[in-house]
C-alpha cells in the first residue's frame, strides 16, 4: 500500500510542480532558459516490500523528471543541484527519499525501519544526452536508534533510439553501504532472533547489490508518453549472506515500474 510518507511526498512533488510552473512562466518572459521543464506523471510499481525481498507489493508511484536551471527533481535521483558544471562534468549536493520497512507478515518480530532522507553529494559525467557515468555518497537521516549509516552508488547509463520515436536505455548500478546501514535492513539481533526464529546475524559493510535496469519511453501523441522499466537486483556480500535473506527473502529480485507522463 501507499505509505503515509510516500503519499506526502507525491503531494509535495505535485505542489512543487504547480508552484514552479507559475514561477517559470514569469522567468521565461525574460529568459526562456530559466523556465521549468520536464515530465510528470503517475503510475505503479511491482517491487520488493523491503531490501531482503521477503515479499512483493504493488504500489502507486509518482514519475518526476524536472529541470529548472541547475536544479533537477527526479524519481530516481531526488532533488539535485549542479553546483559545478564544466565539459560534461557536474557535481553538487542531493537529497532523496529512502523508504523504510514495515516489519509485518513474514518479518513480524523484526524492528520497523522508518522512512529516511538520503543526503549527500554526487558527481556525474554526461557529455551528451545518451550516456552518463555517475557516483554518489550520502547518509541516511532521521533513522531510528542504531539504524541509518552511509550509502553510495556507482554506475552508468546508455540510451538509444529504437524507431518510431521510442527511446530505450540500459543502466547498471552498484550500491554500497557501511556496516550500520547494512545491519539496518539485513541484520538480526539476538532479541529479533528469539521473536522470529531467524538465526542471529551481524551484517557488515561493502557492496550490497548490483542493479541492471532496462527502460523504455514510448510516445503516445501530443505531449504524452508511456514510461516503463524492468530491473534485476542481485544482492551481494554481507546482504546476500544474511540469515534474513536466506530464510525469508531472495538473493535475486525483480522490479517492474510503469507510468503515464506528460512533457511540458
Amino acid at each position: 500500500m501507499f505509505s503515509c510518507t510516500r503519499s506526502v511526498l507525491l503531494a509535495a512533488l505535485l505542489s512543487l510542480g504547480g508552484v514552479c510552473g507559475v514561477v517559470s512562466e514569469v522567468l521565461a518572459a525574460d529568459d526562456p532558459a530559466t523556465g521549468l521543464g520536464g515530465e510528470v506523471g503517475l503510475g505503479f510499481g511491482y517491487q520488493p516490500h523491503d531490501p531482503s525481498g521477503s515479499r512483493y507489493d504493488t504500489v502507486p508511484l509518482p514519475y518526476v523528471d524536472l529541470d529548472w536551471g541547475d536544479v533537477s527533481l527526479g524519481t530516481d535521483d531526488g532533488l539535485t543541484w549542479d553546483a559545478f558544471k564544466a565539459a560534461g562534468f557536474s557535481a553538487g549536493p542531493y537529497i532523496n527519499y529512502l523508504p523504510g520497512r514495515n516489519a509485518n507478515g513474514s518479518l513480524r518480530g523484526l524492528r520497523d525501519v522508518p522512512n529516511m532522507a538520503d543526503v549527500g553529494g554526487y558527481i556525474q559525467y554526461a557529455p551528451d544526452d545518451f550516456w552518463r557515468l555517475f557516483a554518489s555518497l550520502g547518509s541516511a537521516v532521521a533513522a531510528g536508534d542504531g539504524q541509518g549509516g552511509l550509502l553510495g552508488k556507482v554506475g552508468g547509463e546508455i540510451g538509444y533510439p529504437l524507431g518510431r520515436g521510442i527511446i530505450g536505455s540500459n543502466s547498471l548500478t552498484a550500491h554500497f553501504a557501511d556496516a550500520r546501514q547494512t545491519r539496518t535492513f539485513f541484520g538480526v539481533s539476538d532479541e529479533e532472533a528469539q521473536a522470529t526464529g531467524i538465526a542471529p546475524y551481524r551484517a557488515g559493510g561493502g557492496l550490497q547489490n548490483l542493479t541492471l535496469t532496462q527502460s523504455l519511453q514510448v510516445p503516445l501523441g501530443g505531449n504524452w508518453s508511456w514510461m516503463t522499466s524492468a530491473s534485476w537486483i542481485r544482492l551481494t556480500g554481507s546482504a546476500a549472506d544474511s540469515t534474513l535473506v536466506r530464510e525469508r527473502g531472495e538473493v535475486n529480485q525483480g522490479q517492474v515500474q510503469t507510468a503515464l507522463s506528460y512533457h511540458f
